[in-house]
């Protein structure tokens, strides 16, 4: 609008500097300098007028769109509302219909005063004109004018008007007849129209691009959050069915021996007891475990997975009975966080498999390093699995899946030999160099 205003002001002063001196004593000449002192006035309080408020106006509407730019007022009119620069506001239903209806009625203000303050100046400046042609270059601003407060079906006929006007007006001026001056008026407001047009639907072009992205760039983070939310849902329920459920399974069964014997072997159903409640210590360190970093417990002493295979081992034969040795092949390398922790919860959900549906007499945990990848291997002599269940989840849900789901995204795989009668094989094997940290 500055510099608007001020290739207006300089054209009025030089139309009005070569009038004065090509027609000195005129009579007309008091009307001349009044009627551009008007002009003038007008011009400069229309641009006041239909200026954009400011940014941090106290009246600017919860969504910001009086504050939407240079051109918002002919954007309005011809319905290219500007965008929301405060998108994170979430207004309530009724706030929002209020504040649509106070930016529709300051929009239709702005387009009548714009309109009106137009109108007032293209009279200004015919009158103008009609006194002394040399005006009629001051008629270019207002192209700008007509085709930034108007809509386009209205403006473009106003154009062609102040064309006519202008040519009018150089074909009036004293001195040979140039028939340049007749072709350059048309020639420069075609020239402004079109590149005005242009970046006009440059800009509501590229405005529309940047909204899609904001919208793209939106909805993906809503469905990375959602995708995470899934994730680590389903990676807490491994956790948790690998170490508390199969803790309160434990104590379930030895709740259940110590009150089988009771009564004909209280010491024995006394140690069953105390053994239910190191049980339950353990699902209790695990579960203050799950509101740190969700890390196993048996990894927490930095002793290694060997270490915890080991331990485990150990608590198992001690607690349920059943005989589980740990033996270890090759030489140990580290391993990342994350892979220990899957051996380790595989180890657990096997041994738990084991003792509760295997019916067997022994089993055992092999931890293998064969140079490119660590294996583990948990054997029972039970009844083995059907051939057609091996790959089944299990009555609750989890089992083999989660410890496939585990290693898939280690890179790993598990392996399941199972005969009827013979026992069960367990080998989950993962990557010694693409194990993804943990």
């Amino acid at each position: 609008m500055l510099a608007l205003d001020t290739a207006f002001l300089l054209l009025l002063a030089g139309s009005l500097s070569r009038f004065l001196t090509h027609h000195p004593g005129s009579p007309a000449t008091p009307w001349v300098i009044g009627l551009s002192a008007a002009l003038a006035a007008a011009q400069l309080t229309g641009s006041r007028l239909l200026a954009p408020p400011r940014a941090d106006a106290s009246d600017a509407g919860p969504s910001g769109e009086e504050g939407a730019g240079e051109d918002g007022a002919g954007e309005d009119a011809v319905g290219e509302p500007a965008p929301s620069n405060q998108a994170a506001i979430r207004p309530s239903s009724s706030a929002v219909g209020h504040a649509t209806r106070r930016t529709a009625a300051h929009a239709i203000r702005r387009s009548r005063t714009a309109a009106g303050v137009l109108a007032l100046v293209v009279a200004l400046w015919v009158v103008l004109v009609l006194l002394a042609p040399s005006f009629a270059w001051c008629a270019v601003p207002f192209v700008y004018t007509a085709l930034r407060t108007l809509p386009t079906k209205a403006a473009l006929p106003l154009v062609a008007v102040l064309t006519a006007l202008v040519t009018a007006g150089q074909a009036r001026l004293p001195g040979q007849a140039d028939a340049t001056l007749l072709i350059l008026p048309p020639t420069v407001a075609a020239l402004a129209t079109v590149v005005f047009l242009t970046m006009r639907r440059q800009t509501a072009r590229q405005r529309a691009l940047v909204d899609d992205l904001v919208r793209t760039r939106r909805d993906l983070a809503s469905t990375e959050r959602r995708e995470g939310t899934l994730a680590e849902r389903e990676r807490l329920a491994m956790e948790i069915h690998d170490t508390l459920a199969q803790g309160l399974s434990s104590q379930q069964m030895l709740l259940q021996a110590a009150d089988r014997t009771w009564d004909a072997d209280p010491d024995t159903a006394r140690r069953h007891v105390r053994t239910a409640a190191a049980v339950t210590g353990r699902n209790l360190a695990e579960a203050r475990r799950f509101v740190h970093d969700l890390a196993p417990a048996e990894l927490a002493d930095g002793g290694g997975l060997d270490h915890a295979l080991r331990a485990l081992a150990d608590r198992e034969s001690a607690e349920t009975g059943l005989p589980v040795r740990f033996h270890l092949d090759g030489t140990p390398v580290p391993l990342p966080p994350a892979a220990q922790s899957a051996l380790l919860r595989i180890a657990q959900g096997g041994l738990a498999n084991v003792r509760e549906h295997a019916d067997a007499s022994a089993a055992a945990l092999t931890l293998s390093y064969l140079g490119d990848q660590a294996v583990l291997d948990i054997a029972d002599n039970g009844r083995g699995l059907p051939p057609d269940t091996s790959g089944a989840t299990g009555s609750r849900g989890h089992g083999l899946p989660a410890m496939r789901a585990r290693l898939r995204q280690l890179g790993g795989t598990l392996t399941v030999e199972s005969t009827p009668g013979e026992g069960t094989v367990l080998s989950a094997a993962v990557p010694l160099h693409t194990g993804r940290p943990g």
